[in-house]
């Protein structure tokens, strides 16, 4: 996606909405010059919105945001599980889906795109409370709870608020780059990276200072890219045995350590393809891949495509 066009975005804010579901993408892609989007708040009709947690929310829009819009979030809201939004509401999304907008829902705001039935057949998360009454209430969605968000291209989902933030950094990836979404991520003083496959909701069978050991070898190994990083010496760092470490650095990311260590890296070479004019061999260097033929492997594997499209779609100004 150009960086050159305004993208519009409207927040839809249901009956019930949760504060900080509606929050996050009013904050992340608030208008700003060094942020190409228009955001407007909206609800079913203007006006006053009762919403969840002793809020309420003045909205200056009805649903003519949402045909306005080219990105429409629909926040979680109070009782997803026992109806359905207005029809009106139904229908002004799906009416914005089969224009080309991209619709995404943060938590229980599932429900919501559920109920259009733009979610049949598609793998689609929630938060983690909700992820039985979503799969009960709508049968033909294939319901994954164990991760942060999905990408199904047009129709977008996420977990609880949190993971809203990393549903919409990976929707500034996607549009503007890594640059970008790094950028807003320290805007926000959030992760810069987690990835959608990463598990939403850690075991309670899993030692709660053995996972702040694990967050602390991630952010060691973060810093050491371009030194070879085996998975022994990850489970020294971390302090428990290289079975122990897998184990259970699987339950709490969803990879296992070098698999995570090579998506790092990867993450590593986009920023730097898009931040510097260093070449492929160079690049493969600083990250720990050794060979622009190793890089380009990993790349196509995991981005579907290769360093040199990857820098022409996203280099900017030059």
């Amino acid at each position: 996606m150009s960086a050159s066009r305004l993208h519009r975005v409207a927040v839809l804010v249901l009956e019930g909405a949760k504060p900080l579901d509606v929050g996050i993408p009013a904050q992340v892609f608030t208008t700003r010059a060094s942020m190409p989007y228009e955001v407007r708040v909206c609800g079913a009709t203007p006006g006053l919105v009762t919403g969840g947690d002793g809020l309420a929310y003045y909205v200056a829009h009805g649903l003519d945001a949402v045909a306005w819009a080219d990105i429409v979030f629909v926040p979680g809201y109070r009782f997803p599980d026992r109806d359905d939004p207005p029809r009106a509401v139904v229908d002004a999304l799906v009416a914005a889906h089969d224009r080309g907008a991209r619709l995404a829902a943060i938590s229980t705001g599932a429900f919501a795109l559920a109920a259009t039935g733009l979610l049949d057949g598609r793998r689609a998360t929630t938060h983690w409370h909700y992820t039985r009454a979503l799969r009960a209430r709508h049968p033909l969605v294939r319901v994954d709870e164990n991760v942060l968000f999905v990408d199904e291209g047009s129709v977008l989902t996420s977990a609880g608020a949190a993971s809203g933030i990393d549903l919409c950094l990976h929707i500034l990836r996607g549009d503007l780059g890594v640059a970008a979404s790094n950028h807003a991520a320290r805007r926000l003083v959030a992760a810069p990276y987690r990835s959608g496959g990463q598990a939403q909701y850690v075991p309670r069978s899993v030692p709660e200072p053995l996972g702040e050991r694990f967050a602390a070898t991630r952010e060691w190994a973060l810093h050491r890219l371009g030194e070879p990083l085996t998975l022994d010496l990850l489970a020294r760092q971390a302090g428990v045995s290289p079975r122990t470490f897998s184990r259970r650095f699987v339950e709490e990311t969803g990879y296992t350590p070098m698999q995570w260590v090579m998506r790092a890296r990867v993450d590593l070479a986009r920023e730097l393809l898009e931040r510097s004019q260093r070449g492929v061999e160079q690049i493969a260097a600083d990250v720990g891949l050794g060979t622009g033929a190793n890089l380009r492997l990993h790349f196509q594997r995991i981005l579907g495509t290769t360093p040199t499209d990857y820098r022409r779609t996203f280099t900017r100004g030059e």
